[in-house]
């Protein structure tokens, strides 16, 4: 399938299944979509998002873990509860409104034998936070991992653009939501632990139509380092991953129609990436396989930011 496409003042050519020079030829993960609301649902995306990958084969690795993911419900952070189950933890996952996504999730979950609490609100309420990790202590006594994962993004060509109460709720949303629930859960987390959050390839390469997002997870990897010295002889590791562009719900309720067919191109890899891809990275974050791993940011972007 070959055609050109113009997005405001540039025109780029696509060629689907082939190889080639980057930004012109790549493959094409899903056709023009979107989706008018933030976060997104999953299941009415087309194609229907990878997040399970058969083939994984869990080995042990949290076995008795209990693992608290925001955003569980869809995109990455279905992808990471369902391998974090695999590998024997008990996940809560938390979500905003997402039903019929959260509830696939949990179906999911106790088909393949393991255990899973959905707990429904806003992760920008702090109160809603102390609920969080009060509902896990309850359920099963302790929390192990936390995986900061939840989050939105708009698309606005211009600073000047951007609404006031955009920037606050992605603000509030990303970063406070983060702050919020790691410092109620953080009393309740021992030696071993491990925090992981969820930044962004976009913070290091400076998306220009995302500019409040991108400040967002620029302030994670901050959090992330300095939070990570802070725990470090505590022996509570904490993390970020910075994922390039997955297919997850997030896209289509960002993104123009338009863009969505090229999102994913400007990679080395010509292409995007469905969320079982990420699944390992989370669970090595998570698990002693990272032991000595603590204030850093993995990048798992088809190589669209080096070094």
């Amino acid at each position: 399938m070959n055609f050109d496409y113009k997005y405001g003042n540039n025109y780029y050519k696509y060629y689907d299944n082939k190889v080639g020079v980057k930004s012109t030829v790549y493959n094409i993960l899903a056709p023009e979509q979107s989706q008018d609301v933030q976060p997104g649902m999953e299941y009415v995306m087309k194609p229907l998002p990878i997040f399970d990958n058969p083939n994984y084969k869990g080995s042990g690795k949290l076995t008795d873990k209990v693992a608290i993911v925001t955003g569980g419900d869809s995109g990455l952070g279905r992808a990471c509860s369902i391998a974090f189950v695999k590998e024997g933890a008990k996940v809560v996952i938390v979500y905003l409104n997402e039903d019929k996504d959260a509830n696939d999730t949990k179906n999911y979950i106790e088909k393949l034998g393991g255990e899973c609490l959905l707990i429904k609100g806003d992760i920008t309420s702090h109160n809603f936070c102390r609920e969080v990790v009060n509902k896990t202590l309850n359920k099963y006594g302790k929390i192990d991992v936390l995986v900061n994962n939840a989050g939105v993004q708009y698309q606005k060509d211009y600073l000047e653009d951007i609404p006031d109460d955009q920037f606050d709720w992605t603000m509030k949303v990303n970063v406070y939501g983060m702050f919020y629930l790691t410092k109620e859960a953080l009393p309740y987390m021992k030696s071993g632990s491990s925090i992981i959050n969820l930044s962004s390839v976009t913070a290091f390469y400076g998306e220009p139509q995302l500019i409040d997002y991108v400040t967002t997870k620029a302030a994670i990897i901050g959090f992330t380092r300095s939070l990570a010295r802070n725990l470090a002889l505590k022996n509570i590791r904490v993390n970020a991953i910075a994922p390039g562009f997955f297919w997850t719900p997030l896209q289509p309720a960002c993104w123009v129609a338009e863009k969505i067919p090229s999102l994913g191109s400007d990679a080395a890899m010509a292409r995007g990436a469905m969320p079982y891809e990420l699944a390992p990275t989370f669970v090595y974050l998570a698990s002693n396989d990272s032991s000595y791993v603590t204030g850093e940011t993995i990048h798992v972007n088809g190589g669209q930011i080096m070094g």
